[in-house]
């Protein structure tokens, strides 16, 4: 295992900077993921640990080993491809042998290796069989077992699971897993994938345009988003504009923008996890997730309690999902399928109550993306 640092690291190519000041370490171990959406930057860091790119500037580390210019055949990393990469002609056991078989791996020691490596991704009744007349997910489990044959001391997964149907992704998540845990390797993975990075990763890092915008625990990055970007992009979130009226200690004072009459929302002051909130900040939101709002019928005592009226009923199975106009603001509510659901309907009035301990006060930087 490896542990894996990259010290501000820049790609470009040409005017156009890929990657932008990464700073980013990785423990030995870990299975950290890169999430974000086309083009933000995720698979061409992944290439720079792989040495299948080279930073224009800055340094990348395995275990204080400086790796920036060593090329990828000399970095002991495996990786699986979004494509797999295997070869047609080839049966199951050629193509997990082909990375032993170019380190001169000796034949009885190869055999060994290659026949436990299919065991571990169940492929070991497969040996003899074409690539060509496999599944999609045998075929999957093959690259994975051509990447963890050779040893790696760090796993690289680059959307691994994206050409699967939904049923065969979710079969291969917990597939992935424990081979990751069996081999106790340092996987990074790479995903746009939303529920495939919260249900796998020990850390999540959000990317978009290049930056980093925030690297925590699935956790972290879903109750406590760093800006409107990531609250957006990971899960639903009810994101509000609004405007700094007074800070305490304990909490932040602040008002609905572009609302008819004044609505006044406590929000937890978060400052020592970050930068202080100021009353001079124009540009904020307060986040809440769906499944966070509770909808009455009648008001309760307390703060951030506001009259409303439903909009619109949508049944989704297990959960239901209720749109309430506060004014002219839209919130997103999201109820289990109960049998109390059925009470609310198109048009009629209640109360939504936003717990203050569920709401975060982030920066807007959407606005900012070039």
């Amino acid at each position: 295992m490896a542990s894996i640092k990259m010290e501000n690291v820049q790609k470009a190519f040409g005017k156009t900077i890929a990657v932008d000041h990464l700073n980013l370490e990785i423990n030995e171990g870990e299975f950290f993921t890169f999430l974000g959406p086309s083009g933000c930057g995720k698979t061409t860091t992944l290439r720079m640990i792989a040495g299948f790119y080279y930073p224009t500037k800055g340094i990348v580390r395995f275990s204080d080993k400086d790796m920036t210019r060593v090329p990828p055949e000399k970095r002991n990393t495996g990786m699986v491809f979004q494509n797999y990469a295997l070869f047609p002609h080839m049966t199951v056991f050629e193509n997990v042998a082909f990375g032993l078989r170019v380190r001169k791996i000796p034949s009885s020691e190869l055999k060994t290796r290659v026949l436990d490596a299919l065991q571990k991704v169940r492929l070991e009744s497969y040996p003899n069989r074409q690539v060509s007349q496999l599944s999609g997910g045998q075929q999957q489990r093959v690259a994975l077992a051509r990447a963890l044959v050779i040893e790696p001391e760090i796993l690289l997964l680059d959307e691994p699971l994206s050409n699967l149907d939904a049923k065969l992704r979710d079969e291969m998540r917990g597939e992935i897993l424990r081979l990751q845990r069996d081999y106790k390797i340092t996987t990074i993975y790479v995903t746009h994938d939303q529920a495939e990075a919260l249900s796998m990763s020990d850390r999540i890092a959000v990317f978009n345009y290049g930056v980093c915008h925030q690297v925590g625990t699935p956790a972290e990055i879903y109750n406590q988003p760093a800006n409107d970007f990531v609250a957006g992009f990971i899960g639903e979130s009810n994101l509000l504009p609004v405007q700094v009226k007074s800070v305490q200690q304990e909490n932040v004072v602040v008002t609905l923008k572009n609302v008819d009459h004044p609505i006044t929302i406590d929000v937890p002051n978060h400052a020592g996890e970050g930068e202080p909130i100021l009353r001079t900040d124009k540009d904020l939101a307060v986040s809440i997730r769906p499944e966070a709002i509770r909808i009455l019928d009648v008001a309760e005592e307390g703060v951030n309690s506001f009259k409303g009226k439903i909009d619109s009923v949508q049944f989704f199975g297990s959960v239901v999902t209720i749109t309430v106009a506060v004014q002219n603001v839209f919130l997103r509510v999201d109820v289990l399928n109960t049998h109390e659901f059925r009470h609310f309907y198109q048009g009629k009035e209640v109360h939504v109550q936003l717990p203050q301990k569920r709401l975060r006060l982030i920066p807007i930087i959407s606005g900012d993306a070039p």
